[in-house]
């Protein structure tokens, strides 16, 4: 049954979107009389909240010898942390949908794909500072913005699909911890972790299948007798038969009239 492959990049695109949103935050720091004396750009990577608690318990001491490596503050962090399906956003999975485009610019066929599948995606994002301005001035230029959810439109698989579908990411909940205890000497590690949730759809195969440029329709009277007798016929084709569906074109309509069976006569109309 599966093994069929297709890749839309739903997650990875998702992932992106979200480092995206933080990826730009600054923080300033002055002095006693207010004026500024450095402008940091947090620097953001794709990590779990772990590798950066073992890197800062590892580098503790701020006067040892590996000091000089240790790991500088502030800096942020993110992870994917799981992964739910959504029923309250079902859509019916026997609805086809048309799509915009295909690889191989094959006109004769149309490309169609079921109804996309509604998931949760989890996020964590992790604030590490120093000091508590800093984590401050980072946490104030991230809240503001969810309310509790912030809105990112993105382009679902430019390659095949090229549609545009508005993912909310919600902020679920926000942690704070400081580890102020120990000796002078050692640093301190102030820690946000925010949680969120993005509401995405992931999209199934695009399958194939012929155009269909005619259609026809046979009338029957007496259809309470055993063999009911055809009386008409209609038949309609585009105008030209190798319009798209973007297209400019028309319809042709032919009506084929039968007596007991037989064709006598036959009209052709347009129509647009």
């Amino acid at each position: 049954m599966f093994g069929q492959h297709f890749y839309h990049k739903s997650i990875r695109n998702t992932v992106i979107a979200f480092g995206t949103i933080f990826n730009n935050i600054n923080i300033k720091r002055l002095d006693s009389s207010g004026n500024p004396l450095q402008t940091i750009r947090v620097p953001l990577s794709y990590a779990p909240k772990e590798k950066f608690i073992a890197r800062l318990d590892q580098n503790a001491n701020l006067t040892g010898d590996d000091s000089s490596v240790a790991i500088t503050l502030p800096r942020m962090s993110f992870d994917v942390t799981g992964y739910a399906y959504d029923s309250s956003r079902k859509l019916n999975k026997n609805q086809k949908h048309s799509v915009a485009k295909n690889a191989t610019g094959d006109e004769k066929k149309v490309y169609t794909q079921y109804s996309p599948v509604p998931y949760d995606v989890s996020f964590e994002l992790n604030v590490f500072t120093a000091t508590s301005d800093d984590g401050l001035q980072i946490i104030e230029q991230i809240l503001p913005y969810f309310q509790p959810d912030y809105t990112v439109t993105m382009i679902i698989d430019r390659d095949y699909m090229d549609t545009k579908r508005d993912i909310p990411f919600i902020l679920e909940s926000v942690d704070y911890e400081d580890s102020y205890q120990g000796a002078l000497t050692d640093r301190r590690r102030i820690i946000y972790t925010l949680k969120f949730t993005a509401k995405i759809y992931l999209y199934g195969p695009i399958s194939s299948s012929a155009i269909i440029r005619k259609v026809s329709a046979d009338l029957y009277t007496n259809t309470a007798d055993q063999s009911p007798s055809r009386s008409e016929r209609v038949t309609v084709t585009p105008n030209p038969t190798s319009a798209d569906k973007d297209d400019v074109y028309t319809y042709t309509e032919t009506l084929e009239f039968f007596d007991d069976g037989k064709n006598y006569d036959e009209g052709t109309g347009n129509d647009t």
